[in-house]
């Protein structure tokens, strides 16, 4: 962290936390650290305000290859992404002047839309239907068809996105060392016109998987970003593959991602 000065600061501007934040930043000054108002000149970020924080801040900042993201949480509520709390400003500032830290590459989905719009995803990428009507998608792994899925939607998450919506739907939690993305079916039908293979599947890094949406007037899916919601006319295709570009995150040398999945779920 020693070359790693420039501090960008992203959080809501809640009357109740600003005093904390304030003494955050100025603790931050006076241990040598420049504060800056822009984040495309900070080479560290950090999220203040739980895990919903980080994501926004890494989709805000346009998932940075070239810098540090840090997550501090506000509230006792368990956190996959922040290692820090608010109220712990000096160990935050020990842990980062004695080497206490280790930097950790997450994997990045990347999702190109109808081979025109691109988008990144640090969870996961859900489609679903926007209305009361099941609708059919074309899967291909590569070029090979692989199925036909007629249901509510698909999600399709990374190795620290498994833990999110993808395990409520019943998904595999993946340590986030292997470079993959997890498919899982939401609702699909089963019968003799329509076969899936009912389970979540994983894919390796170098795969490409793409969903055709099938144009039967049920077009205009609600498509989920992470924790935001995108909603485009007339779906037809959406590519999903791992970006080459991970983001770096820090954490405590004692808390390692399944000491945080233990505290979180066991």
């Amino acid at each position: 962290m020693s070359d790693r000065r420039n501090v960008y600061f992203f959080y809501k501007k809640e009357d109740e936390l600003l005093e904390k934040i304030n003494s955050l930043i100025e603790l931050a000054r006076e241990n040598e650290f420049r504060v800056v108002e822009d984040h495309t000149i900070a080479n560290v970020i950090v999220s203040i305000g739980g895990d919903g924080a980080f994501l926004q801040a890494v989709r805000k900042t346009n998932f940075r290859s070239d810098c540090l993201y840090v997550g501090i949480g506000v509230d006792h509520t368990l956190s996959l992404y922040c290692d820090f709390h608010l109220d712990d400003r000096e160990k935050m500032i020990q842990a980062m002047k004695e080497s206490q830290i280790e930097v950790r590459r997450y994997p990045v989905l990347e999702v190109k839309l109808d081979e025109t719009t691109s988008f990144k995803c640090l969870n996961e990428c859900s489609i679903r239907s926007s209305i009361i009507k099941t609708f059919v998608i074309d899967v291909y792994i590569d070029d090979l068809h692989f199925e036909t899925f007629r249901g509510d939607g698909m999600l399709i998450a990374t190795p620290t996105g498994s833990t999110a919506y993808n395990k409520s739907v019943n998904g595999a939690v993946v340590d986030p060392m292997l470079p993959c993305i997890q498919v899982s079916e939401l609702a699909s039908l089963n019968n003799n016109l329509y076969r899936t293979l009912g389970s979540s599947f994983i894919l390796s890094d170098t795969r490409k998987l793409t969903l055709k949406i099938v144009q039967d007037g049920n077009d205009y899916p609600v498509i989920g970003m992470d924790n935001e919601a995108l909603s485009i006319r007339n779906v037809k295709q959406l590519e999903y593959g791992l970006s080459e570009l991970p983001i770096k995150t820090v954490k405590l040398k004692d808390n390692s991602y399944w000491e945080k999945v233990k505290r979180t779920f066991l």
